[in-house]
């Protein structure tokens, strides 16, 4: 693998963990809607990664048929928690039914919490990965002059 498809396949799973990172705050924002525009709470959302072929020129993806093609890292769907809403007893509340109860996200938000700081350390990795790359890419330069 070259240093310039270690930089893909880290930018790969920095896109990757952002779209986790994204839906992770989605779910936090959303921890008390009890009405969407869908009807009922709102759902908890999550984000399945699948290795994913890097995108080249020509000629790396020749190369890809003889040497094992690079993979990266993709999201290759968003899967929405389809489990019963946590029902909590609010008389008084708009969205209360005839007995009482208000329909509430499944969402803990110290669970959220430790999802978000895996996603911004895994984030963080791929920044180190393409840091390392760059720097041996500017030394391999530097040994040229």
């Amino acid at each position: 693998m070259s240093l310039f498809g270690a930089i893909s396949v880290s930018a790969s799973g920095m896109e990757a963990q952002r779209i986790r990172a994204e839906l992770i705050t989605e779910n936090l924002a959303n921890a008390d809607t009890t009405r969407t525009p869908q009807g009922g709470p709102y759902r908890r959302k999550d984000a399945v990664f699948t290795a994913s072929p890097i995108e080249g020129s020509f000629a790396q993806t020749l190369a890809g048929f003889t040497a094992g093609a690079q993979q990266g890292v993709a999201v290759s769907q968003i899967t929405v928690d389809d489990g019963e809403p946590e029902r909590r007893y609010l008389p008084g509340h708009p969205d209360a039914d005839p007995l009482g109860y208000v329909a509430f996200p499944k969402i803990s938000p110290a669970e959220e919490m430790v999802n978000l700081m895996g996603a911004s350390r895994g984030y963080e990795a791929n920044v180190a990965a393409i840091s390392s790359a760059k720097d041996m890419i500017a030394r391999s330069i530097d040994l040229f002059r």
